[in-house]
């Protein structure tokens, strides 16, 4: 009976939560070839021109190649332009509600008045384009520290980081605690936002629409930016000096997250702040991208179509890619979730099992949305903070 009480209120409280945002917008659907012109989008479009074939079977059959052949997507060429810029923390809030806005014009005022501290930010021209010149210029917050010591001998570790990879639809503030808290571990973090977050964001838009949107071949090319950016900051830190790094993400971040590392080897240590298996499930089943799947419905797409459309950008694509390379995983999922349906969750974990991929997974007593909540946001933070505490220290240690 309690557990039952405590499901109902849980779910009350994940409910309110993901439907106090009034500016989310249902947007018609688009199949953005145009954003897949280089991995056969043109050709796909003409073909689609031509009545050869309907957009849902030309998208479905570049889906199936990209997925096929992932690295002729997620390759790139390094940027030369890194840099470091100081500058002044903004928010770049996604939601209108007052208490939001205010804490944007307080940040704003100190900035003026000198009480805000300029700070680093790692800057580069992002290898994949598109249409919006703020989103291609990449930015991730610079948390350098010292590396520790290594036990018994007082030898440093080698140098060691963490790429961050918030929620969709985080301001610039989302995740600087965890940044802060791994410093104090002698690792050194980016904060990296997210293609069409924060300052990335194009200014016709109030949240990260763009990121994940019915427009299906923008979202997978955000995915394909988002990996690349991934691996870009990776070739920055190794120029730096840093030779022992990871990534964690959450929710979307963890999407992300998972295809950088199963493209890239150089990744050691994977903290998946919730995790899922097909990228067009989570559109259909999540709460929080319910207009997107109306839009969908409207233009008479079933959830099995949508699964397809979006195969190229899901996780379970590319397991044995993941698999591939041993590394240190951690997977964190709720037991409450309505965005990251807790089922899906356990697949993941059924998969790395098939794959005989080693991890450790902790469960959350709440949903998505509250664990940002006190006190679930602590127990997260503890599970996430001990585990890359943990694995560096071994990592350090050569064990």
């Amino acid at each position: 009976m309690l557990s039952q009480l405590y499901a109902k209120w849980m779910y009350a409280w994940e409910t309110a939560l993901t439907t106090r945002d009034q500016n989310r917008i249902e947007r018609p659907l688009e199949w953005g070839f145009d954003y897949l012109a280089d991995f056969g989008g043109e050709e796909a479009e003409q073909k689609v021109a031509s009545g050869e074939l309907t957009p849902l079977a030309a998208m479905t059959a570049l889906n199936a190649r990209i997925a096929a052949d992932p690295h002729s997507f997620f390759d790139y060429a390094t940027p030369t332009d890194f840099r470091i810029e100081q500058r002044y923390p903004e928010l770049f809030p996604t939601n209108v509600r007052p208490e939001t806005l205010e804490q944007e014009r307080e940040y704003q005022r100190q900035a003026e008045v000198g009480e805000l501290r300029r700070e680093p930010f790692l800057r580069f021209t992002s290898p994949v384009r598109t249409p919006y010149p703020e989103n291609d210029m990449v930015n991730a917050r610079w948390y350098p520290a010292e590396p520790g010591k290594k036990k018994g001998t007082g030898e440093r570790r080698p140098k060691q980081a963490m790429i961050v990879m918030p929620q969709w639809n985080a301001d610039a503030f989302s995740h600087n605690a965890f940044c802060t808290m791994f410093n104090r571990f002698g690792i050194s973090c980016l904060r990296l936002s997210k293609p069409y977050h924060d300052v990335r964001r194009p200014l016709e838009l109030e949240r990260s629409d763009y990121a994940v949107s019915s427009n299906i071949g923008r979202t997978m090319s955000a995915c394909r930016q988002a990996v690349v950016d991934i691996r870009s900051c990776i070739d920055w830190l190794q120029s730096e000096g840093y030779e022992q790094i990871g990534v964690l993400g959450t929710s979307l971040g963890s999407c992300y997250a998972f295809i950088a590392a199963a493209m890239d080897p150089r990744i050691q240590v994977c903290a998946f702040n919730y995790a899922s298996t097909w990228f067009g499930d989570v559109v259909w089943t999540g709460q929080s991208t319910r207009h997107i799947r109306s839009s969908f419905e409207h233009a008479g797409l079933t959830q099995d179509q949508v699964r397809q459309l979006f195969l190229a950008v899901s996780p379970m694509s590319y397991m044995a890619q993941f698999a591939a390379t041993p590394r240190h995983t951690l997977v964190v999922h709720a037991t409450y979730d309505l965005t990251f349906v807790r089922e899906f969750s356990l697949e993941v974990l059924k998969s790395f099992d098939a794959h005989q991929i080693e991890y450790t997974s902790k469960v959350l007593p709440c949903g998505h949305y509250t664990t940002g909540e006190t006190p679930y946001k602590y127990l997260d933070g503890w599970y996430l903070g001990s585990f890359v505490w943990r694995t560096f220290k071994q990592l350090g240690q050569g064990s």
